[in-house]
């Protein structure tokens, strides 16, 4: 199983600041039920820790960081 299979669509936590737009981050797909029930941290790709809080919707903003990451990553086998 490769690495990218372990990933889903990008979740989300709302910034703090007014001026930076919601952007959602990829995370491994295994965390975000336990984050979103248990309200435990995820890691992006990108590093940013945070709590599972939305699910995106289709065309939802994605962090640059964490797609860069994801599209360099090895496709699964």
């Amino acid at each position: 199983m490769g690495f990218a299979e372990t990933l889903e669509r990008p979740e989300t936590r709302e910034r703090t600041t007014d001026d930076a737009p919601e952007v959602f981050h990829y995370v491994k797909k295994n965390k975000i039920a336990e984050s979103a029930v248990m309200g435990t941290m995820v890691q992006a790709l990108c590093g940013e820790v945070f709590p599972v809080t939305k699910s995106p919707k289709p065309n939802s903003p994605v962090c640059p960081a964490c797609k860069e990451i994801y599209e360099s990553l090895p496709k699964g086998e």
